[in-house]
């Protein structure tokens, strides 16, 4: 069995006589530190009798040779080579636990964390009117719009999601019929669960799942990308040959992910759709023609509307942060991560802020 770092001692005249033993390591530390410290003054540390010492282990003689000026004997070849190398730490800090109440840590990192989102909105803020400017330049100079590049972000941010928004829009539609089903079974109103997912599927979900997907998606596709052309050195190299990252990078990826959230917030909500009537169908033995006759007396246009205002700025949404995020990327490669992680973040949660405030604002013009 492996020695535990431990030691015994004299008291002398000048300090005590302190004698290690055991491994001087990390793993085997436990509690010495502390009892060291409570000796008091030391005089000497013989370490010819321990088995193996760590950096740790010789940080702690440093320190308290360093506190108490004590000698060093019995130090082996190894010991004596750690020991060097930290010779030069003088070093007085220590670390202490942090004794204020829970309640006064816990409004200190919602404070940070607040002032940090408020930097990270006014920044996404920033950038959004940068980009404002940038298409105004490209409006006016109509030969410097990039049509090729806005249709081949068609490809990644709309077509490569179909399949995956549709089956999960499909699956959110028969688990909405299934939960509505069970609570209206109660009351014998299992009819009104094709209002259930009709109308939460065009107004709300199937927008709100597809803009999540997206940012998810796409959203941390744009991150990572322009991210890794800022480490590479890529968007400096635009720059030196006169050429716009804003203009050549940014705008592609936000005009496509605008024009493409609408149809992909239609195509997620008939999946969706689709998806209650399987299961109207098999579940509550509801026929698909019933289904589709309700569904048209039941959804009002005004839903549709809802969905579409919502739907372009979910996207736009969506693709200024990602960009935003590509954009501030600096140093390293680690940074593209956590950029990219911020990027998904921010997306989702500005979305469902959004989506909270056109809620209430529809509401109150009359379309519920």
């Amino acid at each position: 069995m492996v020695a535990k770092a431990d030691f015994e001692y004299d008291e002398g005249t000048g300090g005590a006589d302190v004698r290690f033993s055991g491994r001087l390591t990390l793993a085997r530390l436990n509690d010495l530190p502390a009892r060291l410290e409570a000796i008091g003054p030391i005089a000497t540390l013989d370490l010819s009798r321990i088995d193996r010492i760590d950096t740790v282990g010789a940080w702690i003689v440093t320190r308290t040779v360093n506190e108490h000026g004590a000698k060093v004997t019995g130090a082996s070849e190894e010991a004596q080579r750690l020991l060097d190398a930290l010779a030069d730490d003088k070093s007085e800090y220590r670390v202490h636990r942090d004794r204020r109440s829970p309640l006064i840590r816990m409004l200190e990192q919602v404070g940070t964390a607040s002032v940090a989102v408020w930097h990270e909105l006014l920044g996404i803020i920033g950038f959004f009117g940068a980009m404002i400017i940038a298409l105004g330049t490209q409006i006016r100079a109509r030969r410097r719009l990039r049509w090729n590049a806005i249709v081949t972000r068609f490809q990644t941010v709309g077509v490569d999601a179909l399949p995956i928004i549709g089956l999960m829009t499909f699956l959110i539609g028969i688990v909405i019929a299934q939960q509505g089903a069970v609570q209206l079974r109660q009351f014998g109103l299992e009819v009104f669960t094709i209002n259930l997912v009709g109308r939460a599927s065009i107004r709300e979900l199937g927008l709100l799942m597809t803009a999540i997907m997206v940012a998810g998606r796409s959203g941390s596709a744009f991150a990572a990308q322009i991210g890794t052309m800022k480490l590479t050195e890529e968007i400096d190299a635009m720059r030196t040959i006169g050429v716009s990252p804003m203009e050549a990078i940014v705008l592609p990826r936000v005009a496509a992910a605008t024009i493409l959230m609408p149809l992909l917030g239609f195509y997620a909500s008939i999946c969706a759709i689709i998806g209650g009537g399987v299961f109207c169908w098999i579940g509550l033995e509801i026929a698909p023609l019933t289904y589709i006759q309700m569904l048209r007396d039941i959804i009002p246009m005004t839903d549709f509307w809802a969905m579409l205002i919502k739907a372009p700025v979910f996207g736009l949404l969506v693709g200024v942060t990602g960009c935003y995020e590509g954009m501030q990327v600096r140093q390293n490669a680690e940074e593209v991560g956590k950029r990219t992680t911020s990027a998904v973040v921010a997306a989702i949660f500005l979305v469902i802020v959004l989506d909270a405030f056109f809620a209430v604002f529809f509401s109150s013009i009359g379309w519920n």
